[in-house]
């Protein structure tokens, strides 16, 4: 059984350069999402919200490694979209007023019966706080800017403004939500060495 690597399938969204910002056309994309709001490193809910995309995520792969499709790839990292009702208040860091959807990214042959049989599967295994917030829905970014960013979430604040500098320049407007794709793990990462890839719609 061939074990699809959707990372290198999704190459130029997942896997670009840290030295320069530039533009992709980002098709629209199928992810598990749960919306919240708070400080995510004292937010309980997006604790929660996290356990149950996981929990999804993994039973999806599983049953459909072992369904006569016998399709087996990696589950994709974790993603972030945030804003706060006052842009000021994201810029500078007031995490308890910040608004966000988590979410991961879901291929697309996966269809709606096997998500709706992967939420009665976890929900006959386990009491999850979260999982009844679980949509399964489409996002539709288009134009963005991105960047690799290496170091702690803290530190995201230049790079972040690079980005808008970026669209700007190019005689574009922001349009959407600030986008994180995490691609370590911070429980098992040194701040420094984290990887997190930084995306801003435009238009």
């Amino acid at each position: 059984m061939e074990k699809l690597d959707l990372k290198k399938q999704w190459k130029h969204l997942y896997q670009p350069k840290a030295d320069r910002i530039v533009t992709v056309d980002v098709p629209p994309l199928t992810y598990l999402m749960v919306d919240g709001e708070g400080d995510p490193n004292v937010s309980q809910g997006f604790q929660q919200a996290v356990e149950a995309l996981y929990s999804l995520s993994y039973t999806l792969k599983f049953s459909l490694k072992k369904s006569p499709r016998a399709i087996d790839y990696g589950v994709m990292p974790l993603e972030g979209l945030w804003w706060a009702d006052d842009p000021r208040a994201f810029m500078m860091a007031d995490k308890a007023s910040w608004k966000w959807t988590v979410m991961i990214f879901q291929p697309d042959f996966i269809a709606r019966a096997e998500v709706d049989a992967a939420f009665r599967e976890v929900r006959r295994k386990k009491d999850l706080a979260a999982l009844d917030h679980v949509r399964f829905e489409t996002l539709v970014e288009g134009l963005s800017a991105q960047i690799l960013y290496n170091g702690p979430f803290s530190g995201e604040g230049p790079t972040i403004e690079r980005i808008h500098h970026y669209i700007h320049a190019d005689g574009k407007e922001l349009s959407g939500k600030h986008h994180e794709i995490y691609l370590s793990d911070p429980r098992r990462t040194a701040p420094e060495k984290l990887k997190t890839i930084l995306r801003q719609p435009m238009a």
